[in-house]
Order: C-alpha cells, then sequence, then structure tokens
C-alpha cells in the first residue's frame, strides 16, 4: 500500500515536470494555449455537424419515402469528409489529456471532454454506420467511399420510417453527446486563464 502511494506521487511528479519542462517558458504556455484552441475547433466542428442532422429532424419527419431518399444522399461526400474533424477531436483531446497535470479540474474537465466525443463517435458506428449503408446502396460513391461504406455492414430490413427513425434518432444522441464535449472543453479551456 505504501509502496503504491509512493509510486503514484512519483507519477504525479513526473506528469508535473513534463507539463512544467513544456510550459517553462511563454512559447510552450502559448503552445499549449494554441493547441487547446485547435482543439476547441475541432470538438465544435464535431458538435456543429451533428447540430445540423438533429436541426433536420423536424423538416425531414414531413417528407415521403422517395424525397426522404433523395436527400439522404447530399451528405455525402461532405458530411464524410467533416468526419475527419471528429477523429482529430478525439485525437487532440487524448494529447491534451495526457499534457494536463493531474490531479485539477482542468484535467477532469478534459477527461469528460474525451469520453462524451468518444461516446458520440461510438454511437456513429455501433447506430449511424449502419443505418448508413441502407441510405448509400444505390448511390454511385467513390472506391474509397465504397469501402468506408462496406465496413461494419449488416443487412437492413424493416420499414424505411424505421431505419430513418433509428438514424434521426442517432444524430439526435450524437448532437447531445458533441455538445457536452464541447461545453467541458470550454470550461477546461477556462482554467488557462489564471495562468
Amino acid at each position: 500500500m505504501e509502496r503504491q502511494l509512493h509510486l503514484r506521487r512519483l507519477y504525479r511528479i513526473g506528469e508535473h515536470a513534463i507539463y512544467a519542462a513544456y510550459c517553462q517558458d511563454g512559447s510552450g504556455r502559448n503552445s499549449m494555449r494554441a493547441f487547446m484552441i485547435v482543439t476547441l475547433l475541432l470538438v465544435a466542428t464535431t458538435m456543429a455537424l451533428s447540430l445540423a442532422h438533429a436541426l433536420e429532424l423536424p423538416g425531414k419527419l414531413r417528407l415521403k419515402e422517395a424525397a426522404y431518399k433523395s436527400v439522404q444522399t447530399i451528405y455525402y461526400p461532405g458530411f464524410t469528409i467533416g468526419g475527419f474533424a471528429e477523429i482529430g477531436g478525439i485525437v487532440a483531446l487524448a494529447i491534451l489529456l495526457y499534457l494536463t497535470p493531474y490531479p485539477g479540474a482542468r484535467f477532469w474537465w478534459t477527461l469528460a471532454a474525451l469520453v462524451f466525443l468518444v461516446a458520440e463517435h461510438a454511437v456513429y458506428w455501433l447506430v449511424t454506420h449502419p443505418v448508413n449503408n441502407f441510405w448509400v446502396q444505390d448511390v454511385a460513391v467513390s472506391k474509397p467511399a465504397a469501402t468506408f461504406f462496406s465496413m461494419l455492414r449488416r443487412k437492413q430490413s424493416g420499414d424505411w420510417t424505421d431505419l430513418r427513425d433509428v438514424w434521426e434518432a442517432s444524430h439526435i444522441a450524437r448532437a447531445g453527446l458533441a455538445m457536452l464535449s464541447l461545453i467541458s472543453i470550454a470550461v477546461a479551456a477556462t482554467f488557462f486563464a489564471g495562468e
């Protein structure tokens, strides 16, 4: 038990030493702030794309099947390309978490932001992506896009409205999780003000 406490203290000292060495002079501190801004932009882009889908819901629920299926194809490749911000946000949050001293409020808010964004991404792969395969099955897409959409492909059956409801609900969930991630990283960013 005593040895574990000693190792924990050494780990914390090492973390603080890395952070202090990185931020020793003004340029390191400014680099950390710049990285925080880039991270905020990546998370904000992810949230904006998810929120855009969620805000379309009332109008899209009024569409008949042919119109709805036609509208679904307009998202590719734009939203697919925008999805790189999601991966970038996760990577940036993980790096930022690594560089943030533990324990402290900034560390916990950054961790929360990372958890929310990873959960948002998981909803995409587990719920949204399989339904995307249904929407693009009759759309001519490039070879890389075909490879992307074939990942986690499973046979979709049922009424198109069931698939629509799953797809739309997944985007509401994603928008909520992305918003929580953005709020968390914004709160973490406020702790830079005191430094």
